[in-house]
């Protein structure tokens, strides 16, 4: 799921980052797009500055490929899979949160303003937001209202450049050993040689000693 590279700008920041329970929700269908090719490793790490995720689940429709889920549960979030809406899901569910006393923060990464009014009434509870978004179409109003806002911009640098250069260095390894294994066997087969050349001279002159 490589493509563009992207940066993560967080705006806003706590006295209490770092110490949070965070529920993070995802919302697939708006935010799991070519176009974005979020990374979900990268933004488990950045919400780790603020805290631990408890609570990760990435809703998607019923369109929702096999490949899709399986990567979902690959990466240890849980897939919530629907036939309905999915911004009424994860809306429900995030509201349940609210009442929720081992979650401190709640997480939403989408664009949709349909979701301001759950993370409203999570504010009125005391619960604090953290918004995960993208341009074009990244609602001001539910930025307005986060505690947190991070915004998925261009040259953010994926994990993908870990694992290539991980994989260079192996192969750069693996030739250097490769070499390392010519050369040996080089000398071997040179000492291989002396050997038989000298048993040919300790040959021959025991073969004229006994003339």
């Amino acid at each position: 799921m490589w493509g563009k590279l992207k940066k993560i700008c967080i705006k806003k920041s706590s006295e209490s980052e770092g110490k949070d329970r965070i529920a993070l929700l995802i919302d697939g269908p708006n935010m799991l797009r070519k176009e974005f090719n979020i990374d979900l490793d990268k933004i488990r790490e950045v919400l780790s500055k603020f805290g631990k995720i408890v609570i990760g689940r990435v809703y998607l429709n019923q369109y929702a490929s096999d490949k899709l889920i399986e990567a979902v549960a690959n990466q240890g979030f849980e897939p919530r899979v629907t036939a309905g809406d999915v911004d009424v899901e994860m809306a429900v569910e995030g509201t349940e949160l609210i009442f929720n006393k081992n979650i401190d923060t709640i997480a939403y990464m989408t664009r949709d303003a349909d979701f301001l009014p759950a993370m409203r009434k999570a504010k009125e509870h005391g619960k604090k937001i953290i918004v995960i978004g993208a341009e074009p179409g990244f609602s001001l109003a539910i930025q307005n209202i986060a505690d947190h806002v991070i915004k998925i911009e261009d040259d953010f640098t994926f994990d993908r450049e870990k694992v290539v250069k991980k994989k260079e260095k192996r192969l750069s390894n693996e030739e250097d050993n490769l070499e390392e294994k010519k050369k040996v066997e080089k000398e071997d087969d040179e000492i291989k040689t002396d050997n038989e050349d000298s048993k040919g001279i300790i040959d021959k002159i025991l073969k004229n000693t006994k003339k």
